[in-house]
């Protein structure tokens, strides 16, 4: 099992050095991230009244320790605010799910990432998107957690590219896959209901 206790490294306040040593270490998706210093990681955990080290789960294939601290640092990484940390650490909590079986998601030659999807009340209060165009740019909320998701797979779960992520090709939902449930426009029960939950 890996080191539940996230590293803390001295860097220039630079902003082309912090992101040359994420993608020198492999830290990042490729694209630019939020440098997750000590002041913003303890405000994305005020966000969650949560032990730091309580761990919601075993990341595969390397089986990381993904601690609440964890989750928040990549959050932060990923440019989530504070109050989206909660989204974050429901999400990894189910994908480590045993039924879930995350190992096979994350080390397979297909190219398949975990879809987030989000209902309730929370939706409109974090601005979640489910309607038209929310699987594509523009929904902060949306792009944000899910990239977080991802760069958990990746930062605690060792799910790199050619490494522990075998797809053969890749996929654009590997950098952030998360949609709000389009509760008003739905035909059907909501999903939490169909999932066995009560309406309210």
């Amino acid at each position: 099992m890996a080191d539940p206790i996230s590293e803390r490294l001295e860097v220039d306040d630079d902003f082309e050095a912090v992101q040359n040593l994420y993608l020198e270490r492999g830290w990042t998706d490729g694209l630019p991230v939020v440098p997750p210093t000590v002041e913003r990681v303890e405000a994305m955990l005020a966000a969650a009244p949560l032990n730091p080290q309580e761990i919601i789960g075993e990341i595969p294939p390397n089986w990381g320790s993904a601690t609440v601290e964890k989750l928040a640092v990549n959050a932060v990484m990923a440019g989530c605010r504070p109050e989206y940390l909660p989204v974050v650490i429901a999400a990894v909590e189910a994908m480590c799910d045993e039924v879930f079986n995350l190992y096979a998601i994350q080390a397979t030659t297909h190219p398949c990432a975990p879809l987030i999807i989000v209902n309730g009340p929370i939706c409109n209060d974090l601005g979640l998107h489910g309607g038209s165009g929310a699987y594509g740019p523009g929904w902060q909320p949306n792009a944000s957690i899910g990239r977080a998701v991802r760069l958990v797979q990746l930062n605690v779960g060792g799910a790199r590219p050619g490494v522990g992520d075998m797809s053969t090709q890749g996929a654009p939902s590997e950098y952030t896959y998360c949609v709000a449930e389009n509760e008003e426009a739905n035909p059907w029960e909501p999903l939490h209901v169909e999932r066995g939950f009560r309406a309210d």
